[in-house]
């Protein structure tokens, strides 16, 4: 995934699409398809893992219940 255009984007760019998305979303949902835990590019992996955070918090998850495992 080297030279994905994300990686050049500034997260404040970002973070209303991410504020959006929950929005959109109205708490319900489906994590994205790809599995976090296989992607190699560590970068990637936590663009992924923030991703997977907005799904589950536009589902109603609290916080703590996110964040515990």
């Amino acid at each position: 995934m080297a030279g994905h255009g994300i990686f050049c984007t500034p997260f404040a760019d970002i973070y209303p699409l991410y504020v959006a998305k929950a929005e959109r979303k109205g708490l319900t949902g489906v994590v994205c398809g790809v599995r976090v835990e296989e992607v190699e590019d560590p970068l990637m992996q936590r663009i992924r893992w923030m991703d997977k955070l907005v799904d589950e918090l536009a589902k109603g998850k609290k916080m703590e219940k996110i964040l515990r495992g």
